[in-house]
């Protein structure tokens, strides 16, 4: 390695970032014809974003920069330090960790932008540079295989040997000529912990999710109803979900970060279900400020408290389950009359009774019918 590629890896590690490497811009054809089966096949089906011509274009960085000679790859963990729980027992909601503290596009970004600077400062000449951050067309995790920062797991999530797989990526693609890192020659064997214990089942095989089944995808990506027949498989998920990564044998001897923007903020391990069922569009705002949690918007993230909430089963939520079933967004009705279903108290009972009595939404009333009819038939086979 020459001095170029060691003041690249120490300025990295100087800002912050626990892994630097370093790869070609070779296309990547293996990555490109994976993607684009998934496509067909209908397993990237709810995110049109993630298009044949967005994929394309990943595959072939020189397309994104055409005077481009390598990529650096960075990662940063966000395996902090974690505090007690300040949720109420039934009530509480869990989030995926990468959302426990600030939101990593920008603080990611804000570093790498920095990491070019100081580079161009170092060399003394512009570097020119082009950045990603998980959302743009960057073949994130291909690149970090090939640059030997980590290897596939059957969870396609990228694993490291010192942090598991508890990062952020970031690239930079740039004019400077690097010598690439080689891969590692490491691979998860006959462990197949992440596939055997998926809920939903959304790990199909090996390195192949069905993103439509997958947790995060219903909980963060999905605007609509969650199906009916995956909603008691979400458990109390609200946000993302890290079962596939808590049970990697990886991951249990990862090390912890030291970025302080992903420290865990109060109350955000796990969230007070029934206080997100009141919030307001302005309370919603101020409460995830500068947090990935906005993504889910309020109305996606009331509905996935509710599914949590009758996941969960406690009749302390019958209360706020019956208010999201007066003064909900419809989308938000739907899923606390399920809810209300699932609790079935005879509080919960005359709710839906009362419910299905006034409203009008044709999709609402076959959630409440359907939670009515449902908790009968339990009743009669019990």
């Amino acid at each position: 390695m020459s001095e170029l590629e060691q003041a690249v890896k120490r300025l990295g590690k100087e800002l912050g970032f626990d892994l630097v490497r370093i790869t070609s811009l070779q296309p990547f054809f293996r990555d490109e014809d994976a993607a684009l089966q998934r496509i067909r096949q209908g397993l990237m089906d709810g995110m049109p974003w993630f298009s044949e011509e967005r994929v394309r274009k990943a595959a072939h960085p020189e397309i994104l920069m055409p005077d481009a000679r390598s990529i650096i790859v960075l990662a940063m963990s966000y395996y902090t330090r974690e505090d007690e729980e300040d949720a109420l027992p039934g009530s509480r909601g869990r989030i995926a960790r990468y959302a426990w503290g600030d939101d990593y596009h920008k603080v990611m970004k804000e570093r790498l932008h920095l990491f070019v600077g100081r580079l161009s400062e170092t060399l003394d000449h512009p570097v020119k540079a082009r950045i990603f951050v998980d959302d743009g067309p960057m073949l994130e995790r291909a690149v970090a295989e090939r640059a030997g920062l980590g290897w596939f797991g059957k969870n396609t999530m990228i694993l490291t040997p010192t942090h598991g797989s508890w990062i952020f990526l970031g690239e930079v693609i740039t004019d400077l000529v690097l010598e690439p890192d080689k891969p590692l020659l490491k691979n998860c064997g006959q462990c197949t912990q992440c596939i055997d214990k998926c809920p939903t089942g959304a790990i199909i095989a090996p390195y192949v999710i069905d993103a439509p089944r997958c947790i995060s995808y219903l909980t963060i990506e999905h605007r609509g109803p969650i199906p009916r027949h995956l909603r008691p498989l979400v458990g109390d998920w609200v946000f993302g979900c890290d079962i596939c990564q808590e049970v990697c044998p990886v991951n249990r001897r990862a090390e912890k970060g030291h970025e302080k923007a992903f420290t865990k903020r109060s109350g955000f391990g796990v969230l007070d279900l029934i206080s997100i069922l009141g919030m307001s569009d302005e309370d919603f705002r101020d409460r995830f400020h500068n947090s990935p949690i906005k993504r889910a918007k309020r109305v996606g993230l009331q509905r996935n408290a509710c599914v949590a909430l009758g996941n969960i089963g406690n009749p302390i939520a019958v209360p706020a389950l019956t208010d999201a079933l007066k003064e909900g967004d419809s989308l938000v009705r739907g899923h606390a009359a399920w809810a209300l279903g699932r609790i079935a108290t005879w509080e919960a009972l005359l709710a839906l009774e009362l419910a299905l009595a006034r409203e009008e939404d044709q999709e609402v009333r076959e959630e409440l019918v359907f939670a009515l009819e449902t908790t009968a038939a339990s009743a009669r086979s019990g």
